[in-house]
């Protein structure tokens, strides 16, 4: 990762899970994976997030517990409220603010937008979010990935880091696997397009086996659409912890996200890479920054093209898959990105230069090259 000057540093991360997150839940992990290499490289970091939180940092208690778990909340925006005020009254005990809650703290924080950093991790394709960026432009912003920035010419964004998970945390299956079935981990929505996962694996001939969460706002859409596909070589196990993924993406042939929006970075696909195991994708949102074609997965646009191509994924070099996730996608790399942007944005660093135009990094963007093969930027 490199020396870096010594900061102070506050992450503050959602309330609907905890960090790191139970089962399901991608932004709490990626907070959690920083913050642990935040402290592992000497920095002083505090956590804000809920109190069933487990951080090698200082944890700052916004909620008794996962606001998900709690069956009294009715109503998750004054607990976010209570959040940004700690906040607030903290801010001067911290060197950087890095937000992780969408942009519920702009109103409070804009007079002090210098010492923050927010990292966009949803989808900024909504209507609704151009006049308010377009109104807090003095906040700088990370993406996820150059796909998810396209959406929103009016946001500040400072640069671009991908996210990265632990090395260690997923071993990587190289071996034939006895039981030969198809993965598909995620929600049970319809971006995700489990039915069509479903009927891929069909028209294969191949077993697949769905790990999924069922949200009460997708329960309609996993009745009507999944449920009825359902059975025999469709097999639903529900959600899993981070425990239970190194065998099941592990022991998969390949992993399915044939997504149907625009996904602002897919950490499943890394996740499976981290085992070896090789995806095939739809190509939408930030799949071509991920999936390196012919390497870690290939890309396809259709039903048909995807039972087509899906020999020649399955026949990808496992090793291969494995090593290029640990070029690209650890959480050592993805924490060297944000240290870097912390000093840019402190003034610490030679390299920081004002964006040179809406949507475009001063900052030295993640891995261009990446980017640019992809027709991004």
């Amino acid at each position: 990762m490199g020396r870096s000057s010594f900061m102070k540093i506050a992450q503050i991360a959602p309330l609907m899970e905890s960090v790191p997150p139970r089962l399901y839940g991608g932004t709490e992990r990626i907070v959690s994976y920083l913050c642990e290499e935040l402290v592992a490289a000497g920095h002083d970091v505090t956590l804000f997030a809920s109190a069933d939180s487990i951080t090698s940092a200082e944890l700052a208690a916004c909620a008794s517990q996962a606001l998900r778990l709690d069956a009294g909340v009715k109503d998750p925006l004054p607990h976010y409220m209570a959040m940004v005020e700690q906040v607030r009254r903290r801010a001067s005990e911290f060197d950087l603010l890095h937000f992780h809650i969408d942009n519920v703290h702009f109103p409070v924080f804009a007079e002090m937008a210098d010492r923050t950093l927010t990292t966009m991790h949803g989808r900024l394709d909504l209507p609704d979010l151009l006049p308010l960026f377009a109104l807090f432009r003095q906040m700088p912003l990370t993406s996820i990935s150059m796909s998810q920035r396209q959406a929103l010419p009016t946001g500040r964004f400072v640069a671009n880091v991908y996210h990265g998970i632990p090395e260690a945390l997923h071993s990587p299956r190289l071996l034939p696997r006895a039981d030969r079935y198809l993965a598909f981990l995620g929600r049970m929505s319809r971006e995700k397009r489990p039915d069509l996962a479903i009927r891929i694996a069909r028209a294969a001939g191949m077993k697949l086996k769905l790990a999924a969460k069922v949200d009460p706002v997708d329960a309609e859409y996993f009745a009507r659409e999944v449920e009825p596909l359902l059975g025999g070589d469709a097999e639903f196990i529900g959600e899993i912890g981070e425990r239970e993924k190194t065998e099941f993406l592990g022991n998969a042939e390949a992993l399915l996200f044939p997504i149907d929006w625009p996904e602002p970075f897919g950490l499943v696909m890394i996740e499976a890479m981290a085992c070896g195991t090789p995806v095939l994708a739809f190509d939408c949102g930030s799949v071509r920054e991920v999936v390196d074609p012919g390497v870690t997965g290939n890309i396809v646009r259709s039903l048909d093209e995807a039972v087509r191509i899906l020999p020649r994924t399955l026949a990808l070099n496992r090793s291969q898959v494995r090593e290029r996730f640990e070029q690209r996608f650890s959480s050592r790399a993805m924490a060297g990105g944000y240290i870097e942007l912390y000093e840019s944005i402190l003034g610490n660093s030679s390299n920081f230069a004002a964006p040179r135009r809406a949507g475009v990094s001063g900052v030295r963007t993640a891995e261009p090259t990446y980017a640019r093969q992809a027709g991004l930027v």
